[in-house]
């Protein structure tokens, strides 16, 4: 079953919402694993009463999904991306919905000076390409 581009559009949108708000909100990701329908419908998602929906955690950089392609089980540019819209097609015509919804993500801030950090934190980050609004 293909989707339109309206349609892709809208699940994508949906999907970030969760991933952000389970990352910013214990109590979503909390919903999302004890009723992953009603977290989806919060962010706009509405899934099919009838469907079976299964949450997939830690997804790694090397891990593929049991029955994907292994380059499908990358995370690399829009790689997961790419697979949760397969997956949620898949979802549209088999009634069985997989999202993969990875931890948290961690900011590596090892390489940062704290002059960096503190420019960071204080918003004084200025672009280096010419003079514009925000470089004042």
């Amino acid at each position: 079953m293909t989707i339109t581009e309206q349609q892709k559009n809208a699940f994508v949108d949906a999907y970030t919402k969760a991933l952000v708000t389970s990352w910013s909100s214990e109590e979503y990701a909390e919903k999302l694993e004890s009723d992953p329908r009603a977290a989806f419908a919060e962010v706009g998602l509405e899934l099919p009463a009838n469907a079976t929906i299964e949450i997939v955690r830690n997804i790694g950089k090397t891990d593929t999904p049991e029955g994907a392609p292994a380059e499908q089980g990358t995370q690399s540019e829009g790689g997961s991306l790419d697979l949760q819209l397969g997956l949620y097609e898949k979802g549209l015509e088999t009634g069985h919905y997989e999202f993969h919804m990875p931890e948290t993500p961690q900011v590596d801030t090892s390489e940062l000076g704290i002059d960096e950090l503190a420019d960071v934190a204080a918003g004084g980050i200025y672009c280096c390409c010419c003079p514009c609004c925000c470089c004042g």
